[in-house]
Parts: C-alpha cells; structure tokens; sequence
C-alpha cells in the first residue's frame, strides 16, 4: 500500500443488515476514493471510498451477495436484501477486488490516500489536497 499499514490477520466486514459477511487478509494494495459517474450512481453517494486487496485474499463467510455487470468487464457485488455495495472487479485486474472501505466492520483503519476520476467530481465535493490526485484512474 502507498503508506505503512499493514494487515497482519483477517479483517472483515459486510452489508448493513448483516446477511452478507467477508472477511480479507494481506496489505491493502490502495486506499482510494472514486469521483468517477459509474460509482456514484451505483452507491448514490458523491463519491465512494474504495480498498483493494488481492482478490485470493477476499472470501464470503456468509450469504450470497447478488452481482451486477455495471459496465463491459465490470462486476459490482452488493447485498440483495439491504443493498450494500460491497465490492468492484474488473477483467482489467483480474487478480484484484475492491472493497468498499465503509463495509469494513472498522472503516476508520485504512484512510484513503489518493483520489481518483476528479474529472467527474461533483463541483459542490471538496478535495483534500493531501492526498494524490487523479483526473482519472490512478496508477
């Protein structure tokens, strides 16, 4: 990950009502957060705050999320009873899976250290200058 934090057991996390539970082990790879139209339809936030791990490290340890392919070679996994987002994979990064950060059990953990697809912000979302800053996708 770009900073010091390292995960050393399983962390996990789910959707709101709790049918839906993972659980992740390793590094985060990136601690992000998306501007991009796609993600902020899909969550009906400004923005949403995403962590990618490697996608063997990531498993379902109760219920059965629902899938839907919000794009050409993208699948956004979500709770079909609360309808959670839960995670992102792409075929671009077939080895990876982003999580949401706020379905984290502690979303407080891994603060997000870029921001990404800026070009599609919402002009009333403030941007932390502190943070690596993006038009589009990151690295």
């Amino acid at each position: 990950m770009q900073d010091e934090t390292v995960v050393t057991s399983e962390i996990e996390g789910g959707c709101l009502c709790g049918a839906v539970r993972y659980g992740v082990g390793g590094t985060p790879l990136y601690s992000t957060i998306c501007h991009c139209c796609s993600c902020r339809k899909a969550s009906a936030a400004p923005a949403v705050a995403w962590l990618t791990f490697e996608r063997d490290r990531f498993r379902i340890l109760r219920g059965a999320p629902q899938s839907f392919a919000s794009s050409p070679g993208v699948l956004r996994c979500f709770c079909g009873r609360c309808g959670s987002q839960l995670t992102y994979t792409s075929t671009r990064r077939p080895t990876h899976v982003d999580i949401t950060t706020a379905s984290l059990d502690d979303p407080t953990r891994f603060p997000p250290l870029m921001e990404v697809w800026l070009e599609d912000r919402l002009h009333w979302m403030s941007v932390d200058a502190s943070r690596k800053q993006y038009g589009q996708g990151g690295d």
